[in-house]
């Protein structure tokens, strides 16, 4: 039913997508699609407000207009729905969720590998998606994490050896996938895996950074603080460091 009541309004031209709002929404009404935040129905949306603090650029505003009436049944099944689809797609059928640990190269074999290779690979697991590792994977226990977005790989060169060496790598989207989601499941490792330090591998540009505010979100959330730092990568591929504020 349609009433008159106060709701969430997006300026879609302000918006740059970074997802902070959907972090700061609890009742996951909020979605990234095609790199804008977009309210996913109105009986989700409480009104309130809490959405609008971190938003970098004013994009969001609460108006009052009328609106389907707000549903909190409705919101508890869209966040158990939300939980059940995240852990099906940690485990699930799906082969490549089966999880594996690899050995890193001795001295000896990265001495006889091809020479048109120059470093070795410096992954020692899989799989590397948050969305498929599972809070219960024993290569999560007393890791150091590399938590990265998706684009550092490619756009900074020495990724593997200035980065990835000696970490557990966990990668992802900020911008495109559902950051609610991350902020859980990442809770849920710091709660479990007694984890040593967090590394955030994230480019510049401004949708990248939710993913501080995505792991900030989840240590609140498990009650820890784990020391952490952030590297910030240019598209031009280099790398400046920062600790996690």
């Amino acid at each position: 039913m349609k009433i008159t009541r106060k709701i969430i309004q997006i300026d879609e031209e302000l918006c740059n997508g970074c997802g902070q709002c959907i972090v700061d929404c609890a009742e996951s009404a909020l979605k990234i699609v095609d790199g804008k935040a977009r309210l996913i129905a109105e009986k989700y949306c409480d009104g309130l407000g809490a959405c609008l603090s971190g938003c970098p650029t004013g994009a969001l505003q609460v108006i009052e207009r009328q609106a389907d009436d707000f549903d909190e049944e409705a919101v508890e099944e869209l966040i158990r729905s939300q939980k059940n689809s995240a852990a099906s797609q940690a485990g699930g059928g799906c082969p490549s969720a089966g999880l594996r640990s690899f050995q890193p190269q001795t001295a000896c074999q990265q001495a006889n590998r091809p020479m048109a290779i120059s470093t070795a690979s410096a992954l020692s697991h899989w799989p590397i998606q948050i969305r498929l590792v599972p809070p219960s994977a024993p290569f999560l226990r007393n890791a150091d994490l590399l938590i990265a977005a998706d684009c550092t790989t490619v756009a900074y060169a020495g990724f593997h050896q200035d980065l990835l060496k000696d970490r557990v790598v966990l990668m992802g989207c900020p911008k495109f996938d559902d950051g609610e989601a991350y902020v859980q499941k990442l809770s849920e490792i710091f709660t479990s895996a007694n984890v040593k330090s967090v590394c955030i591998a994230i480019m510049e540009v401004p949708c990248c950074q939710n993913m501080k505010s995505i792991v900030k979100a989840a240590m609140e959330r498990a009650e820890t603080e784990i020391p952490a730092e952030v590297a910030v990568i240019s598209v031009q591929g280099k790398i400046e460091r920062s600790t996690l504020t």
